[in-house]
């Protein structure tokens, strides 16, 4: 049973807020080593490895990139590009809200304090954050807490810094892995899927489904 009336309303940014625009950076670096035909496995192969690099400790997010990158490139057999990472992050910096987020988001502002808890470098979410429409109360990043997400300490950080507990948030993802499992491990029981689209369902993890912000509002009884 999700709480309503939370203390914090806490977001994933990037794909949950920001559109992880991704896929056409990734095809125009690849070029045409990957065939049409292979060309959503192979990405589906990034991702996962994108996952996978992010398990230890943090480091600088676009070595993160690079990293996965040359990772799914050597599983695939083709040559990966040196400067990958850095053309990886200057695409992060350059993207924006997904269309359904500004307005519902600032409407929520209005009555809750919002918090994000993201898997990027502080510099990114400069960037990224202003562009969101809305005031938050609070912004958690990975290199801050010195973990990335599914890392508990991520998570940890984020209820430290507000002291806090898990049962004061409403935790908003559009990812299962990264988000809404790990959260549901450490006591998080208000968990919220903003469905993008990305990850399977996932339902024993007790989280509610909604479709868009504007959704989320009216559970949250703003009109």
């Amino acid at each position: 049973m999700v709480n309503y009336r939370p203390k914090y309303v806490s977001f994933d940014c990037y794909g949950t807020l920001i559109y992880y625009e991704i896929a056409s950076t990734t095809k125009r670096i690849v070029g045409d080593q990957i065939s049409e035909e292979d060309w959503p496995a192979f990405t589906r192969s990034f991702s996962k490895y994108r996952y996978d690099q992010v398990l230890g400790d943090y480091y600088p997010y676009r070595q993160v990139l690079q990293d996965a990158f040359d990772r799914v490139c050597r599983k695939w057999g083709i040559e990966s590009d040196p400067t990958a990472g850095a053309q990886f992050g200057d695409a992060v910096l350059s993207w924006g809200p997904h269309a359904d987020v500004p307005t519902p988001l600032a409407r929520m502002a209005e009555r809750y304090p919002l918090v994000i808890l993201s898997n990027a470098d502080t510099a990114f979410l400069d960037v990224s954050v202003p562009k969101l429409g809305a005031p938050f109360h609070a912004v958690y990043t990975a290199e801050q807490a010195g973990v990335y997400k599914p890392r508990y300490q991520a998570f940890e950080y984020m209820v430290e810094q507000l002291d806090a507990t898990p049962d004061d948030f409403l935790h908003v993802s559009s990812h299962t892995r990264y988000d809404l499992m790990p959260a549901h491990d450490l006591g998080f029981r208000n968990l919220v899927m903003l469905d993008r689209g990305y990850d399977p369902p996932a339902h024993s993890y007790e989280y509610v489904d909604v479709a868009s912000l504007t959704e989320l509002n009216q559970m949250l009884g703003i009109d």
